[in-house]
């Protein structure tokens, strides 16, 4: 079975500060079903660093993919994505809930 590979285009949805915001952005993604790939300098997760673009990290999928990409992360969250019930007092964004986790993982000491 001899098949060509097929050469992926990649395109950068979204560029993110911190591996752990990163992480959280691309299981999101994956959850939906996309596929996802972070490009992000070596440096940064091994020294865990964030700062003169260590820390940048861009959410890259495939271009077929990123229009429903693109959606998805301007979507706000959805009661229905948590077993609690929502409280109609709380609205936060993804980028809300990764900076939350990004300052839980800063005060352990951890990216």
């Amino acid at each position: 079975m001899d098949q060509e590979p097929k050469d992926v285009r990649l395109v950068t949805v979204q560029v993110i500060h911190g591996m752990l915001r990163a992480n959280v952005i691309r299981g999101l993604l994956e959850s939906a079903g996309i596929p996802v790939m972070l490009r992000y300098e070596a440096a940064g997760p091994a020294i865990g660093l964030i700062i003169d673009g260590l820390g940048r990290v861009e959410i890259q999928v495939p271009d077929e993919w990123e229009q429903e990409a693109r959606d998805l992360l301007a979507a706000e969250p959805s009661a229905d994505a948590t077993e609690e019930p929502a409280d109609d007092n709380v609205e936060e964004t993804w980028d809300e809930i990764a900076a939350s986790a990004q300052d839980d993982a800063d005060r352990l000491g951890t990216d």
